[in-house]
């Protein structure tokens, strides 16, 4: 019977199939226990345990060239993603996903630290499942990456919660727990060598169960810090210089806008200088502002109010004003002072209410100023150009002051003269005013302001100001300022108020000023200035100081004070609304309110007198109530329509003709 006892070969032949498998080692042992059980000769026996010893080494070694070849094989990988870097965070991602796969960790995890905080962060976790964990902030010298970074070496800790090398808190103790971590190894990320190297982070793997690593396994890791240290200090590095072309870029656009600025500047002095040289005036050099910054410009005077109309680049706009700005919102008026205020103490230009404003400076006399709109991006070159433009138009409204100011004192000789003798010779006079540029057979308002004791010097100041630049006259008479304005389609009233707003605000005391006109040719021009002067003299009476008002709106009083005694025009203004009432409808509302005042205001006399129903006459008056306003029962307005009904019931009883009127 042959024998059946595996043969030696045979033995060998399986060990050699073990290792190409690279099966466990207990295979192995499996061999030599099977030879041994199979009844082999104790030598063959022998040869095989020897043979299966040396298959073990030569298994191992191959392991541990494969190891060696993956980690080689990582850590070319990782040195290709550093030569191409363009992502920090993927190339960290990539280190600690490569430390977790080669150590076979359950995961790994990178911490930098934070300058601005002071403590260390986690930059990059792989295999972390514990939010609390990935968000954990370790101060400097707490747990076992505080021992790290203080001693610049490699830790590792078989048992973390029980190893006492470092020391422990709560927060970090907290997230390793809710981690589940047991086993960590931690190295750091160095930049430099030797006692010059600086810890700039560090790189750990970790497991969820006790595990002692191998020289290896840290040599590993370690080698994977390097690389993470460099990709961290190249991206510094390319960041940096980054941030430096990024500087130099922007120094070369200053550089070149700092050129642009200084030849745009040179070309706009020259520009202004040329305006200035060529005797051009206000408005001339508003538009030049506004074609230099691109936006509209308007010049005001020190009380806010415009001496140009809006001009904007190209053109002149809409807007305007016309004798002293009489157009110009007060508010705004305010504000634009305000802002020049502000403009003169800080001595550039300020933004206020959606545009910039320049004060125009001689000296420290606010001579007005310059506003911008449609520029809120006003840069550095052109603020310095609009606030230069002040200085321009601070000469001109000088050179135009002294020019106005001498103009004015002959002009001012010549209103002496017409207020005084205007019938001496007329014919002169009108000659005169022409050669002045003033021309009296045009219709003028005349305007008559009268001020406190303690302010009047500064009135006839302030009026020259109000009339700047307007074709306007101004002379100081019989106590008083009297003002010739060019009619331009407002009223007497309309004049005399808004002069008294602007010439209040220029001398900070209640001005009072009256108004007539129009008037033209020398005696007419006088009349008037007569009218305003006792329209002037009830305004005081009547306590009216700092107001403004005209002899026709003054009521019954301005048909005693007018020239022209405008009775029917008095009745018109008190009656008219019920006088055409009644003849459209055929109705008696005048001779019920005649009766109703003849009565006391007693309903029940006025019923008696008409011969109708109480609530006829209370009818009657609701309707008159509905047609002149609800205060036309007031003392005031009672009076006027007293005097109105009684001159009209004259009229109504004479037959008058139109012209009778003027007579009465």
């Amino acid at each position: 019977m042959p024998d059946k006892t595996p043969s030696i070969a045979f033995h060998l032949r399986r060990l050699f199939e073990l290792l190409a498998a690279d099966a466990p080692p207990g295979d192995f042992g499996a061999v030599v226990t099977a030879a041994r059980r199979g009844g082999a000769d104790p030598r063959d026996v022998t040869e095989v345990e020897q043979a299966a010893a040396a298959a073990l080494r030569v298994r191992g070694t191959l392991r541990q060239h494969r190891r060696r070849e993956a980690e080689l094989t990582a850590l070319f990988d990782t040195a290709g993603d550093l030569a191409a870097l363009r992502d920090l965070d993927a190339v960290l991602r990539s280190i600690v996903r490569r430390a977790r796969m080669l150590l076979g960790t359950d995961t790994a995890y990178l911490t930098l630290p934070d300058e601005a905080a002071g403590d260390t962060y986690m930059r990059v976790t792989d295999g972390s499942v514990s939010e609390l964990f990935q968000n954990l902030r370790l101060q400097l010298g707490e747990g076992l990456g505080g021992l790290v970074a203080q001693t610049a070496r490699p830790y590792a800790s078989p048992d973390y919660r029980t190893d006492e090398r470092f020391r422990h808190t709560g927060s970090i103790d907290a997230g390793v727990l809710d981690e589940g971590l047991v086993a960590i190894l931690g190295v750091p990320l160095l930049l430099g060598s030797g006692s010059g190297g600086k810890v700039i982070g560090a790189l750990f793997a970790a497991d969820r169960a006790p595990r002692t690593f191998s020289p290896d396994e840290v040599a590993l890791l370690c080698s994977l810090a390097d690389h993470a240290a460099i990709a961290i200090d190249t991206a510094k590095a390319m960041a940096d210089a980054r941030a430096a072309l990024a500087e130099l870029a922007e120094a070369n656009a200053v550089i070149r806008e700092h050129s642009a600025a200084v030849q745009r500047a040179e070309e706009s002095h020259d520009r202004l200088t040329d305006l200035v040289l060529r005797g051009g005036d206000v408005p001339e050099v508003a538009a030049a502002v506004a074609g230099l910054l691109q936006g509209e410009v308007t010049v005001h005077d020190s009380a806010g109010w415009p001496l140009t109309a809006t001009v904007r680049d190209g053109g002149p706009g809409g807007g305007g004003a016309g004798a002293g700005g009489q157009g110009s919102d007060a508010r705004t008026a305010a504000s634009l002072v305000a802002a020049a205020e502000e403009s003169r103490a800080t001595a550039h230009a300020v933004l206020r209410d959606g545009r910039w404003v320049c004060a125009v400076l001689a000296g420290q006399e606010l001579l007005g100023s310059l506003a911008l709109h449609g520029r809120p991006d006003l840069d550095g070159p052109d603020r310095r150009l609009f606030e230069r433009s002040g200085v321009v138009t601070a000469l001109l409204l000088l050179l135009r002051r002294s020019v106005a100011e001498t103009e004015n004192r002959v002009r001012g000789d010549l209103m002496t003269d017409l207020l005084n003798a205007p019938d001496r010779d007329p014919v002169g006079l009108v000659d005169r005013g022409r050669r002045l540029g003033v021309e009296l057979n045009r219709p003028h308002l005349l305007v008559v302001a009268e001020a406190g004791a303690a302010v009047r010097e500064r009135l006839a100041g302030a009026a020259l100001q109000y009339v700047f630049g307007s074709g306007s006259v101004t002379t100081e008479h019989a106590g008083t300022v009297v003002m010739l304005l060019p009619h331009d389609g407002d009223g007497p009233g309309e004049a005399a108020r808004a002069a008294a707003g602007q010439l209040t605000q220029l001398i900070g005391a209640p001005v009072t000023v009256a108004g007539a006109g129009p008037a033209a040719g020398p005696r007419a021009i006088a009349d008037a200035y007569a009218e305003a002067a006792r329209c002037l003299r009830a305004l005081r009476v009547l306590a009216r100081d700092g107001t403004g008002a005209c002899a026709a709106e003054l009521g019954f009083l301005g048909v005693l004070l007018g020239k022209d005694h405008d009775v029917e025009g008095f009745v018109q203004a008190a009656l008219g609304p019920l006088l055409e009432y009644d003849a459209q409808r055929g109705t008696q509302l005048v001779r019920t309110l005649h009766a109703y005042f003849g009565c006391g205001g007693s309903l029940t006399r006025a019923k008696e007198e008409l011969h109708v129903h109480v609530n006829t006459v209370v009818q009657r008056l609701d309707r008159v109530q509905a047609l002149l306003g609800p205060d036309w029962n007031s003392p005031e307005q009672a009076l006027e329509l007293q005097l109105a009904l009684r001159l009209h019931l004259l009229w109504s009883d004479r037959h008058l003709g139109h012209a009778s009127w003027r007579g009465l």
